[in-house]
Order: C-alpha cells, then sequence, then structure tokens
C-alpha cells in the first residue's frame, strides 16, 4: 500500500517528537508499505514568525508572509528527512515548489489547482521516502503562497489524490473525531466512522481536528481519510462515504466556535440591492461570512443587516463595513467578539423531526439565549454569548445521548 501521512504541529513539537515520527514511519515500512510524509511547522513556531512579523510593521505585505511562514514547514521536513535516514531509509525533504503544488495567487489563503507530483513519483519509485514540507505551494509566476491555517491537512489530502494514495492517515495529538471536544466533556466518545458530510459540517463548525478545506477535497476525490493519534498506536476514526448505518444516528457531533465575531449595520435603507453591496465588498476582500440575518423594517424605511466572519478577520471587515456603510446611508455600525456558535451536527437528522426545537428547548432550559440561528439538511447552529459556551456543548451532549450511543 502507498499511504501519505500528515503530522500535525505537536507531532513534530520537538527533537523527540519529531524521532517518534521517523519511528512511525520506519515500523510502516518495514509493514510492507511505501510512505510519503506531509509534514506542519513544530508547534509554536508559525505563531512565532507572524509575531516576528509584526513587530516589524502592524500591516505587514501579505506575499512576505507567506514566504516568511512557509519556512517553519520546511525546517521540519528537513529535520524528518534526516531522523528517517538515522533508522537506514533513504528519504529526501521537498517543499511544497518541489512537489509541484501550483495554486492560485491569493496570499495566505491560497487555493491548489493543480499538483505534478513527477518527484514524487520518482522518489517513491526508487524506494525514497518523501517528507513534504505542508501548508504551502507555489503560484504560475513563481510566488511562494500558504493554504491557511491548518493547509498542511490539505497539502497531505491533495498529495494522497494526486498519487492516487491508498489511504490518508492524519496524525494529531487525539485519538480521533470526538462526539464533542473531550476538554469540555469528559464523557466525549471517540466514533469509530463519520461521514466525509458531517466531518466537514464539523470542520467548518469549529472542531480543530481537521482543516475545512481538506475534508471538502476528500469529499470531492473520494480520498479515505483517518484521524489517529501520533502518540499512541490505537485505531482513529474514519471519514468516509455516508451509509444507510448511519443514518440511525439523529445526531453525531458537537461543535463550538468561539473565534467569531459579529457585526451588526443598524439603520440601513430597506430596498433592493443593498445587502449585494455590502457582502460584494466584503467578498472582494477574501474574508468569508457565515451567519445573516436581516430584521423586517417596521417603518419600510431601514432594517438592521448582522452578520458573521472569523475573528481573525473581524478588525478588516469592520473597517469595509464601516466604509460601505457610509455610502448607503446607514446610522451606524456595531462589532461584538464576546459570541461564540455552537453546533449539532448529524446525516440522521435528514429524516428525523424536531430535532431542532429539541436543541432550543435544552438552550432556554439553562438560559441560554440565542441569537442568531442556521440550519442545512444535517446542522443546526447558534449563535450565543461566549460565557456559555462550554454549558450548552455539555447541555447538547446530554440531551442527544452521545455519550451512550
Amino acid at each position: 500500500m502507498l499511504l501519505v501521512q500528515k503530522y500535525g504541529g505537536t507531532s513534530v513539537a520537538n527533537v523527540d517528537r519529531i524521532k517518534a515520527v521517523a519511528e512511525r514511519v520506519d515500523k510502516t515500512i518495514k509493514e510492507g508499505h511505501k510512505v510519503v510524509v506531509v509534514v506542519s511547522a513544530m508547534a509554536g513556531e508559525t505563531d512565532k514568525l507572524i509575531n516576528l512579523a509584526h513587530q516589524i510593521s502592524s500591516n505587514p505585505s501579505e506575499r512576505e508572509m507567506d514566504l516568511l511562514l512557509s519556512s517553519g514547514e520546511r525546517i521540519t521536513s528537513s529535520l524528518t528527512a534526516m531522523a528517517i535516514k538515522e533508522l537506514g531509509h533513504k528519504a529526501i525533504a521537498l517543499t511544497g515548489r518541489q512537489t509541484g503544488i501550483v495554486t492560485d495567487a491569493v496570499h495566505t489563503k491560497a487555493k491548489i489547482e493543480r499538483i505534478t507530483a513527477d518527484r514524487v513519483k520518482r522518489a517513491l519509485e526508487e524506494n525514497y521516502v518523501v517528507v513534504i514540507a505542508g501548508f504551502q505551494g507555489i503560484t504560475e509566476t513563481d510566488d511562494v503562497t500558504t493554504l491557511g491555517r491548518g493547509g498542511s491537512d490539505l497539502s497531505a489530502v491533495a498529495i494522497a489524490h494526486a498519487l492516487n494514495a491508498d489511504l490518508c492517515e492524519i496524525y494529531t495529538d487525539v485519538d480521533g473525531v470526538y462526539t464533542a471536544d473531550p476538554r469540555i466533556v469528559q464523557d466525549a466518545r471517540k466514533l469509530d466512522r463519520i461521514s466525509y458530510e458531517e466531518m466537514l459540517e464539523l470542520a467548518s463548525l469549529g472542531s480543530k481536528v481537521l482543516q475545512t478545506r481538506s475534508v471538502e477535497f476528500a469529499m470531492k476525490y473520494n480520498v479515505p481519510v483517518v484521524v489517529r493519534s501520533s502518540f499512541n498506536y490505537n485505531p482513529g476514526t474514519l471519514v468516509t462515504k455516508e451509509d444507510k448505518e448511519m443514518e440511525k444516528v439523529v445526531v453525531s457531533g458537537i461543535a463550538h466556535d468561539v473565534n467569531q465575531a459579529k457585526i451588526t449595520v443598524m439603520g440601513v435603507p430597506d430596498k433592493p440591492g443593498i445587502a449585494a453591496r455590502l457582502f460584494k465588498k466584503i467578498a472582494d476582500a477574501n474574508i468569508v461570512v457565515d451567519m445573516i440575518v436581516q430584521n423586517i423594517s417596521i417603518d419600510g424605511k431601514a432594517t438592521d443587516i448582522s452578520f458573521t466572519v472569523p475573528k481573525t478577520d473581524s478588525k478588516k471587515t469592520l473597517k469595509i463595513t464601516e466604509e460601505i456603510a457610509k455610502e448607503l446611508g446607514a446610522r451606524a455600525v456595531d462589532l461584538r467578539e464576546d459570541i461564540a456558535k455552537v453546533s449539532i451536527v448529524g446525516v440522521g437528522m435528514r429524516t428525523h423531526s424536531g430535532v431542532a426545537a429539541q436543541m432550543f428547548d435544552a438552550l432556554a432550559r439553562h438560559g441560554i439565549n440565542i441569537m442568531a440561528i442556521s440550519t442545512s439538511e444535517i446542522k443546526v447552529s447558534c449563535l450565543i454569548d461566549a460565557k456559555f459556551t462550554e454549558l450548552a456543548v455539555r447541555v447538547l451532549h446530554e440531551t442527544f445521548g452521545l455519550a451512550a450511543i
């Protein structure tokens, strides 16, 4: 089998952990498999680089940031290749560019356009272990790009697809995908299997196990993914196609996200095209808007529009919104960062009624007010005050009996 193994920051946090990764790769080879390794930067390294940049500039160039941040993964890939060589195997470290990962030119959030992987294929034929620096690529004009936070997951899944690998293993510091964050819910249970759609919802709703775009890619190209711990040899969680057994479980997991900010534009003229103008400006800045709520105007003349964005984009979004609000003749713009989103996810929700009402009732009984609601076929999300986040997660986990399934 050809396996792509991705190791996150905590898995390669120091020299001892990198040596442990090399030993796991050694064990995999001895079991008869070929291995491609994708690594993240050592834990904390990316944040250190970001901090250095902000000591130089309050608004550093995104192009230079990409070049700077890509160095973290390059360091790890080189050290990991060295550690594998010390165990008697041929190994070679490659950057995203050397791997042939070509992206668009959107710095800090680049999208992969294609992967040639010719050099990787040649190295595998010569029995090398290929260690690839994740999180990065190259544009058609030879500028280094990065794929956004958690981008090494996307690198690994995309490389697995390009190489037609048998399995993509994502190694992290948890045993797999849980019904809720085990740091908040003591009786959270590890799932043996989860559908691509459920995993995509959980990832987009705040679960930090897999990057959202990596799940989208895996689902699109049917790349089998296993999430497991690099700190033990326990079986992980298989992310795969949905089957009928999965539909029997109404709710599979609870997600929460405290990296949310709510912006409200007050006193907006209530006429066609206003929302389009506002959100086009935000989209043009490559900012992703999540929940949107527009109040019905009482007098038919003015209304309020509220929406959420990642907290990391809140100041940038606020500036854009204030500029367009003046053009629109809005009364004021308000920013709140003390909010959180809690969500229930499950493919079984398609065939079971009353799930949303059950969620709302559970939150109400514990005095948790809902500011906004968003739904899809397989999820319900509620915006709440951030101070109630952990309580809400525990309440919903108990309400839907996730510990006992």
